[in-house]
């Protein structure tokens, strides 16, 4: 038995798709979320650009299939549970595993962009956690 899609291409043009606010509850700081694209099913695949202004990071989070980070702009940190803080600039690339409790945002002193890709399993993306306390936070 064969499986039908759609084949038809699909193009988002800039601007067509509204910026979003970091929510409170996931983030602390300024942060504006740019979607770009959510695969059509049988795909999983989401992304989005997110743009942290200095000082502002995620939550503590974990993503069921993992997720990619591709820094786009600024300077920037991230770190998985037990591990170091890490600095990361634009064109690094950073992977975190499925299941792996992680946070990542701008430096106390400079903006930060990255586009970020998750697949979702189940209809979930990310499961969110506890706030990254200023004590964690410092580097």
């Amino acid at each position: 038995m064969s499986t039908q899609y759609n084949l038809t291409m699909e193009i988002k043009r800039i601007g067509s798709q509204p910026s979003g606010k970091g929510s409170a509850d996931w983030f602390t700081g300024t942060v504006r979320i740019d979607p770009l694209f959510q695969a059509p099913d049988p795909a999983r695949v989401a992304g989005a650009a997110v743009t942290f202004e200095a000082g502002a990071r995620t939550a503590w989070h974990t993503h069921p299939l993992g997720q990619t980070l591709i820094v786009t702009a600024g300077c920037g940190w991230a770190q998985r549970e037990g591990g170091r803080v890490e600095e990361i600039h634009p064109g690094d690339v950073v992977w975190f595993a499925p299941g792996e409790k992680h946070w990542h945002g701008a430096t106390p002193t400079n903006a930060m962009t990255h586009i970020a890709v998750q697949e979702q399993l189940d209809g979930t993306f990310v499961r969110w956690m506890e706030h990254v306390s200023d004590q964690q936070y410092q580097r």
